[in-house]
């Protein structure tokens, strides 16, 4: 992974980790399904009227949307809604990072070195640490598994993203968004019911209502159209268990952030799950890193040293080297 796509991937850290103070702020006007919904909505209109459909296919197209878009943003919404707080969320949704792995790991088949799962299960362990802190109560315990449940949402998506191999990431970007608006704003009617629903729009013009709209922007422009874009344009190239750690950064921001404008406090105990987290995701990333490096030094090694036949046509391709060599989860 380039300087440039590093640089890359920690913009979009920034970017997501002040996302979870606009959500903060836009939960204060709408409730948490409906939220969702307007913002997919926003995004699925423009799409359908004025963005080519990307050369994926569509499967691919509606697996991203159900993971990275409905489960993530479902569960974590929901999670915030009840009483997570903006900063703790943007910890526990990188949850992602190892569950992408395990999940390359159970269906891709994909291998992981041994150091770099040793550093997962820091993160695990560090994540352990945050879920018995919030067992003091019941109404705590609950969204920090919402807010896990999202962060498998995201894994989901990020397995889907990088088996698209699109190289139009905006499109896959807009054009997955198409697949939570329906569902979010039934259940949304559902669960919330037509009144809240339409009180939500009332007051627009408040204080409230004027940082909620704010807030929405952001999260459809700055985090989903240019953060989402970027993302998707990275795990496109390289490795998603390379990418992935990144997200990473997205805590310290977040929770930063949330300190600083929102007042939050996290127990020591708490901070302490936070570092183990960060130290074993990020660990985790700099093995994956390493071992994609010595495969991508090796492979004009062994190229050349095959003769020259039919029969070794590809011998240094992707379904070639990736099953034998210690490649991170998300590589192909």
């Amino acid at each position: 992974m380039s300087f440039k796509h590093c640089l890359l991937a920690a913009s979009v850290a920034v970017m997501w980790g002040l996302n979870f103070l606009a959500i903060d702020v836009s939960l204060d006007q709408f409730p948490p399904f409906l939220l969702a919904a307007i913002r997919f909505a926003l995004l699925a209109l423009p799409a359908l009227l004025f963005v080519p459909k990307p050369d994926v296919k569509f499967r691919w197209i509606i697996g991203y949307g159900f993971g990275f878009g409905l489960l993530q943003f479902l569960f974590l919404y929901w999670a915030m809604a009840a009483g997570m707080p903006a900063g703790l969320a943007s910890l526990v949704l990188q949850a992602s990072g190892p569950f992408t792995v395990l999940l390359g790991m159970t269906f891709l088949r994909e291998k992981v070195r041994g150091s770099q799962m040793v550093f997962l299960l820091i993160a695990m362990a560090g994540l352990g640490v945050v879920g018995w802190q919030r067992l003091d109560a019941h109404a705590s315990f609950i969204p920090f598994l919402l807010t896990l449940a999202g962060a498998f949402g995201w894994a989901i998506g990020n397995i889907c993203n990088r088996q698209a191999h699109s190289t139009e990431p905006i499109k896959l970007t807009m054009w997955m968004s198409v697949v939570p608006p329906v569902p979010m704003f039934i259940l949304s009617l559902l669960v919330e019911g037509p009144e809240r629903v339409g009180e939500s729009f009332l007051g627009l013009t408040s204080p409230t209502g004027l940082l909620a709209i704010a807030g929405l922007l952001y999260t459809v422009i700055i985090a989903t159209i240019l953060g989402s874009g970027i993302w998707s344009w990275l795990m496109a190239r390289n490795p998603a268990g390379v990418v992935a750690p990144f997200s990473m950064l997205v805590p310290v921001v977040g929770m930063s952030a949330a300190f600083v404008f929102l007042g939050e406090r996290v127990t020591v105990g708490e901070l302490c799950g936070a570092v183990l987290v960060v130290l074993g995701v990020l660990g985790a990333g700099l093995k994956a890193a390493k071992g994609a490096r010595i495969l991508a030094e090796a492979v004009p090694a062994d190229e050349a040293a095959l003769p020259s036949s039919d029969s070794q046509e590809g011998a240094g391709g992707e379904s070639g080297v990736g099953d034998e060599t210690d490649v991170p989860a998300g590589t192909r």
